[in-house]
């Protein structure tokens, strides 16, 4: 293995390939940014699967220029050269006296060993470099973690540990539950690891030396120095979809994979995205609203995964916060509202508003009511019984509010109830909360991962049914996942399905909608087919739901019925906010 080498440059002293090992011997390999004058200083620290030698302009070259391009400010006061895909610009930070720790997760990058994503041995290695690096001379013995997606995922799975010298952590848009957020969605198997993990991680393993990408900065293979055949790679690393498929429902490969938020005590900064609908606004939320940590804050926002993570938005709030408890600054960070919101309206546009709980206490939840005859959404129960039949496969039925008298706000969490039957002995149901416009056009956003997101989405199958009684909520019912129970065909069954927390502020005469359909959201236009992605964009990104393996058609095709009557009542509980106070206005 290679040895350490250092360097002073771009106002950084840089160690490269630091050595950490592990107490089974192996060892990870660490970049470190540091100011150049001696002193002791707190660590942001990353622990991932990306490679750190990687830049951002070449691993995710789309993303970068379409940031670029949005917000000139990210490129602003830096070089770029050390850029890197979902954690923080040592140029921007070391001069504010931070060290920037960037750790290759076993397996992949410059550290060898086997991987294994959000593993239990990948938390442990976690925990054992913050404590490394709280030990080196040059740290104030403050560690605070700060990233994206996964750096945000394997944030959490650490800070369950508390190792003692984690002091913050800045969890942006990251999934709390492997099974619920990661893997499952309300039962039916999300295809997002089908398409990441040989996308994102296989490429950068390490061992694919010589092969793969060079860093911009040293010249060096990022996932090397060595170089392994194609069958040792496949040797070193875990087969998470097949894992995933193996285990259907949550049991202890999930669970091992899955923090214990009630156990996490840090101060934390959990950034949601209003967007992120299929993977990680759900546990920003979740974890808001578990932990007991008695310092914590919420903030949620809009646009692509990445985007205000870098912009001087993002920027300056995680250095408010940082500063405040890595350095004990007066940053005005005691002074924060626990809430923090970009308010949706459409036309892409998003009003700061702060708030001091989540949900939000003021909420009206307003249940609407599903009128089969008309397809209305209306104030007063049906009346009478009905029946609706759809495609167990296709577009379903959508049920409208009407043009709208008056602007409505829905922010927070939503649910829904449904009386269904099938043909078959089980049924997938997938629910489109959205908004249309007088002119009957949709309004989406740029979510996440996809241009043409819609406002909220919710699923379940039908078989997962059963409620953890102990953890549901009326505006959140949550599944135990434990067991199958199959339906009888024709023989109706009552479903309590989680739809995920939104925010926007709907205009008067505009429309509000739910759809329940037997298949993934499809936006009405052409999809797009963007140079990054190896799918096109139809309005629900990579979240896709449609593996034979996991939907037979023999099994979730037919037809459903959604039932009605004075004994099932179907409804959708919205999260309204008082326009006296919303400012929607």
């Amino acid at each position: 293995m290679t040895s350490a080498r250092s360097e002073i440059r771009d106002g950084m002293r840089i160690e490269w390939d630091a050595p950490i090992a592990m107490d089974d011997d192996v060892v990870l390999r660490a970049d470190i940014f540091r100011p150049v004058i001696e002193g002791k200083c707190p660590v942001i620290m990353n622990y991932g699967p990306y490679a750190k030698g990687h830049a951002f302009q070449d691993s995710r070259k789309f993303a970068w220029e379409r940031m670029i391009k949005q917000k000139p400010e990210v490129a602003a006061g830096s070089s770029n050269k050390y850029q890197n895909w979902e954690v923080v610009d040592p140029e921007k930070w070391v001069p504010d006296g931070y060290a920037v720790v960037r750790v290759d997760s076993r397996g992949t990058g410059r550290s060898p060993g086997y991987v294994d994503p959000w593993s239990p041995r990948e938390t442990k290695d976690f925990y054992d470099c913050i404590e490394w690096a709280a030990a080196q001379s040059w740290c104030n013995g403050k560690i605070g973690l700060n990233g994206i997606s996964y750096f945000a995922m394997n944030a959490w799975q650490v800070a369950e540990l508390a190792p003692p010298h984690l002091a913050a952590i800045c969890a942006w848009e990251g999934a709390a539950d492997h099974y619920r957020d990661t893997c499952y969605h309300g039962g039916i198997y999300s295809e997002f690891t089908s398409n990441w993990y040989p996308r994102a991680i296989v490429p950068v393993q390490h061992g694919v030396g010589e092969r793969g990408p060079r860093s911009r900065v040293t010249g060096e293979p990022v996932a090397g120095p060595e170089t392994l055949s194609p069958q040792e790679l496949e040797k070193n690393r875990r087969d998470i979809i097949a894992s995933a498929l193996d285990h259907p429902l949550d049991d202890d490969y999930h669970k091992a994979r899955t923090p214990d938020l009630e156990k996490i005590n840090v101060p934390f900064l959990s950034a949601a995205n209003w967007g992120g609908q299929g993977i990680h606004p759900r546990g920003n939320f979740e974890a808001f609203m578990q932990a007991p940590s008695k310092q914590k804050w919420l903030e949620a926002h809009g646009d692509t995964h990445w985007l205000e993570f870098y912009t001087d938005y993002g920027v300056k709030l995680q250095k408010r916060f940082f500063g405040h408890f890595l350095k004990g600054e007066d940053t005005g960070w005691n002074k924060q509202p626990r809430v923090q919101l970009l308010v949706r309206h459409p036309g892409e546009k998003f009003v700061e508003r702060h708030e001091n709980e989540w949900p939000l206490a003021r909420t009206q939840w307003t249940k609407f009511y599903l009128d089969p005859r008309n397809k209305k959404l209306t104030r007063e129960p049906s009346t009478g019984e009905a029946t609706l039949d759809y495609d167990a496969l296709g577009d379903g039925v959508t049920f409208s509010m009407g043009p709208l008298a008056a602007p409505m706000e829905i922010t927070g969490p939503a649910a829904a109830k449904l009386f269904v039957s099938a043909s078959t002995t089980d049924a997938d149901l997938f629910l489109i909360l959205r908004v249309f416009a007088p002119d009957g056009s949709e309004v989406t956003f740029q979510g996440a991962q996809d241009p043409h997101t819609p406002i909220a989405q919710g699923w379940l199958r039908a078989s997962h049914r059963k409620l953890d009684a102990r953890r549901s909520l009326p505006y959140r019912p949550y599944h135990t996942h434990d067991e199958a129970q199959p339906l009888t065909p024709g023989q109706p069954v009552e479903l309590d399905i989680e739809i995920w927390p939104t925010c926007i502020v709907v205009p008067a005469g505009y429309s509000v909608a739910l759809t329940i359909r037997g298949k993934d959201y499809e936006y009405g236009g052409e999809p797009v087919n963007a140079p990054h992605v190896p799918y096109p964009l139809r309005g629900v990104g990579p979240f896709i739901h449609a593996n034979p393996l996991d939907r037979p058609r023999a099994v979730f095709g037919g037809t459903n019925t959604l039932h009605f009557g004075k004994e099932r009542q179907c409804w959708v509980l919205l999260p309204v906010i008082p326009l006296a106070s919303s400012a929607a206005d």
